[in-house]
């Protein structure tokens, strides 16, 4: 049994945030995207048509505030991969899941229980933790080290692999769990998943270089990610492992640049959510270490157009050649956010996807 997404040999195009209200854009505008399970739908077979190898999506549980409350409604996604596979035939999906929300037994069967129905093509994007006031509404405590949250999150993904590959009932005793006489069936038809992890801070790119297939990781742009790509793949390397890398990029893509930037100005200057992008900024700088603190200095207006994220904005022949970069720079792929996600996808596949092809980064046909 194969597994469409660690085999592919072309760049990997994916999908980012789509179970989010607004997406990655922190902006006020009234056709943002609502994020509804029948958006998702049309996005997935959308995707599936065209050729996008996986959707990602956040976990959250409450929003940042502002006029939108920016994620304020967020499919959960476990159920939202589930449906999403289960109603497509190519397409693959991770679910987020944070170590400190979720049982490691619980998980193990849930994704192995989906792997059934969509053998191949599910994963499992890990998440040790970093938004202090999601831990205080869950009333779970968060520790301020980030050694201490990949301790635990290095004991989760053990117990989950080992549930996945071995046989029979047996004990497992650590320092967060202790399971007498577990077992786990089913399990998944290759006995593992892909495992994606977002890995920016010295800690989270130490745990993703010893379990992750996929190292998903906040960059400026091509240029400083060639030096990030190179370090990411030498930590893997030295355990005698091999990870790709991808990083999230926001897309306005439209017939000329001036449109593009003129749309980009539209929802992220003019009707940005500004109260919800300076919460989530000050999130960021407080409790997690995926953003330098010169990047979240510089990019506010980047946080309001796509979360921080690299801009992807032109015409189709600057969309290509600017993810071109990224593939030159090492990159195995990266995720997409748009505003209208199903509008624009449809866009991007028709113009900028036969570009792509044209380069050699992606297959000519499905």
């Amino acid at each position: 049994m194969n597994i469409p997404i660690l085999e592919a040999e072309h760049f990997r195009l994916g999908l980012f945030s789509s179970n989010c209200s607004g997406g990655l854009a922190v902006t006020t505008i009234p056709e943002r995207w609502s994020a509804s399970w029948e958006d998702n739908m049309r996005l997935a077979q959308v995707a599936d048509a065209t050729g996008i190898d996986f959707m990602l999506p956040i976990a959250r549980w409450i929003g940042y505030g502002g006029h939108t409350n920016f994620h304020e409604g967020v499919l959960e996604p476990v159920p939202w991969a589930t449906a999403i596979l289960s109603n497509t035939q190519r397409l693959s999906a991770f679910a987020t899941i944070h170590t400190a929300f979720n049982h490691p037994a619980v998980t193990a069967k849930q994704l192995a229980t989906i792997d059934q129905m969509a053998p191949g093509r599910v994963g499992v994007n890990v998440v040790a933790g970093w938004n202090q006031p999601e831990y205080v509404a869950m009333g779970v405590d968060l520790p301020q080290d980030h050694d201490s949250r990949y301790e635990r999150a290095q004991e989760w993904i053990d117990v989950i692999n080992r549930l996945w590959s071995e046989d029979g009932r047996y004990d497992i005793s650590g320092r967060f769990w202790n399971l007498e006489g577990i077992e786990s069936v089913p399990k998944p038809a290759n006995r593992r998943l892909p495992i994606l992890n977002a890995g920016s801070s010295a800690q989270g790119k130490a745990y993703a270089a010893r379990n992750a297939d996929f190292v998903f990781t906040i960059v400026g742009g091509p240029e400083d990610g060639a030096a990030v790509v190179k370090e990411l793949q030498a930590n893997s390397a030295a355990l005698g492992r091999q990870a790709g890398v991808l990083t999230p990029t926001h897309v306005v893509c439209r017939p000329t640049r001036k449109e593009a930037e003129e749309y980009l100005h539209y929802y992220a200057e003019e009707n940005a959510d500004w109260d919800a992008v300076d919460n989530l900024m000050r999130l960021q700088g407080l409790h997690a270490q995926s953003f330098s603190r010169e990047l979240l200095q510089n990019f506010r207006s980047r946080f309001a157009a796509g979360h921080g994220t690299c801009p992807l904005i032109g015409s189709p022949d600057d969309v290509a050649d600017e993810i071109e970069r990224f593939a030159k720079a090492g990159f195995g792929g990266i995720t997409m956010a748009f505003v209208d996600y199903v509008g624009e996808l449809e866009y991007f596949a028709q113009e900028v996807m036969p570009r792509l092809a044209k380069k050699g980064l992606r297959p000519d046909t499905l």
